[in-house]
């Protein structure tokens, strides 16, 4: 049912002479642009004995010329939903017996299509061109990497414009909200050329794993938001803070949870915040891993990186409790500075992970165990025992210092990821506004008064631990 659907779209787009005459021009003119280009390069750097350079400069013209097709993907996805519904075309299609699923994948078929044919083209026709002009042969790892990334980038424009058709009103604020689509992708382009040019091919394969994720956190997000009755009935969208701030005070105090049109009393609040706990066993689980693979990768670092004979003779017991007394004079002060700098870090990860679909909040909440790891390895390869400094430095304050930040975390990537989790019969806007109540009711109801006992510990008994285990 799906194919039903792409196989109209294709052929109303083939239709159109606008769509089809600038794919026709970027499918061989601009390939043939691109040829000469590469051949008069060839012959300018021969003349200065760089022939390097331009060796490595033709792959990236291969993957512009990939590109250029596929924005004209952008425009097709743009059009799916939204342009229908100005046309008012689309209800006859949203009556039929389709499922939201069978829709979403029909109209991202037929935005998908056309220009990734063109890009396929494009790129066969600068190839055989460069073949017979300078004799130019790309080895096959180049071929698979640009077809593939080419492929997964119009996957990612494709599945992003179309969220954005779902949810846009007009065509107009469609196109605006595009440039968010277009120009990360650009800046991805001149990445890729980057990596090109140095002729770091693991890198392009590392890059094409990411983007692949990234496309199927886009499909799912479309899935997830894609809700024909919303789509009908939405006519404009507009900013209705008081509503927001509504919504979210209620959640946050407990006055919505609790029904009656009162607010509870504190000991009903904690409660109702210890029960948003079961909700977050499998974040917290997520995260939990997530410590786990930034330990392996601070190993692995450690045994790159490895540190100088002259530093590792100072990885011994003696320096720890030589720096751990020039601490003493600032014991009374840091149980403050360290919760302080763990809600900095918290909220910092939280933000960044809001606007990244948790990608960075994930990376930032890794990034302290990663280093607690290098750093233990270090210690083993000095010839000092891990085992013994994760005791006397770190455990004694992560038993409690772990778990609130798993907590916190899976709080923060259950906000993150609202987007593209499944949603029940409450709209998105609401869905973010509880979730947003939930991380913050957690983090000032659980969250900083833990997090103020595990600084305690860390700054009063860590340091006793430290004695008893290096000092005797």
């Amino acid at each position: 049912m799906a194919m039903v659907v792409a196989r109209r779209e294709i052929r109303d787009s083939f239709r159109d002479w606008r769509i089809i005459i600038p794919i026709f021009v970027l499918t061989l003119v601009f390939p043939a642009l691109m040829n000469f280009t590469a051949s008069r390069l060839l012959n300018f750097v021969a003349d200065f004995g760089a022939e390097v350079i331009a060796n490595q400069l033709i792959p990236f013209l291969l993957l512009v010329v990939g590109f250029f097709p596929m924005s004209f993907s952008l425009i097709i996805a743009l059009e799916t939903f939204v342009g229908e519904k100005e046309r008012k075309s689309m209800e006859p299609l949203l009556s039929t017996p389709l499922s939201n699923g069978q829709l979403y994948a029909g109209k991202m078929l037929a935005a998908l299509v056309p220009p990734l044919s063109a890009s396929y083209l494009g790129m066969a026709v600068y190839m055989i061109g460069l073949y017979f002009s300078v004799d130019w042969r790309p080895e096959f790892q180049l071929i698979a990497q640009t077809i593939l990334l080419t492929t997964i980038q119009g996957i990612i424009m494709v599945a992003g414009a179309v969220v954005v058709s779902s949810q846009a009103t007009s065509v107009r604020a469609a196109n605006l909200l595009a440039s968010f689509i277009i120009v990360p992708m650009a800046i991805l382009i001149q990445a890729e050329a980057a990596a090109l040019f140095w002729g770091n091919h693991d890198g392009l394969w590392w890059l094409l794993l990411a983007l692949t994720i990234t496309a199927v956190l886009l499909m799912r997000m479309g899935l997830s938001l894609f809700n024909r009755e919303e789509l009908l009935g939405r006519d404009i969208d507009q900013i209705r803070l008081g509503w927001m701030v509504r919504h979210f005070w209620g959640y946050f105090s407990g006055k919505t949870l609790l029904g009656n049109g009162r607010y509870p009393n504190p000991l009903t609040w904690f409660k109702q915040t210890v029960a948003i706990v079961p909700s977050l066993l499998l974040p917290m689980g997520a995260l939990a891993l997530a410590v786990v693979g930034a330990a392996v990768v601070g190993i692995f670092m450690a045994r790159e990186f490895p540190f100088p004979d002259g530093l590792k003779t100072q990885l011994n017991g003696q320096n720890l409790l030589t720096n751990l007394a020039g601490l003493e004079v600032y014991l009374r002060a840091l149980p403050l500075f360290i919760v302080g700098q763990n809600v900095r870090a918290v909220l910092l990860q939280t933000i960044l992970g809001i606007f990244t679909l948790g990608v960075l909040g994930v990376l930032i909440f890794m990034l302290p165990w990663g280093i607690i790891s290098f750093i233990a390895m270090q210690f083993y390869m000095a010839g000092e025992s891990p085992a013994q400094f994760l005791l006397a430095t770190v455990v004694p304050h992560a038993i409690v210092e772990l778990p609130v930040l798993l907590l916190i975390g899976a709080a923060a990537l259950r906000w993150e990821t609202v987007t593209f989790a499944p949603l029940s019969d409450i709209s998105l806007s609401e869905m973010f506004i509880i979730r947003a109540a939930e991380f913050w009711r957690v983090l000032l109801g659980l969250g900083i008064p833990l997090l103020l006992l595990a600084a305690l510990l860390e700054s009063f008994v860590t340091p006793q631990v430290l004695q008893w285990v290096y000092g005797g």
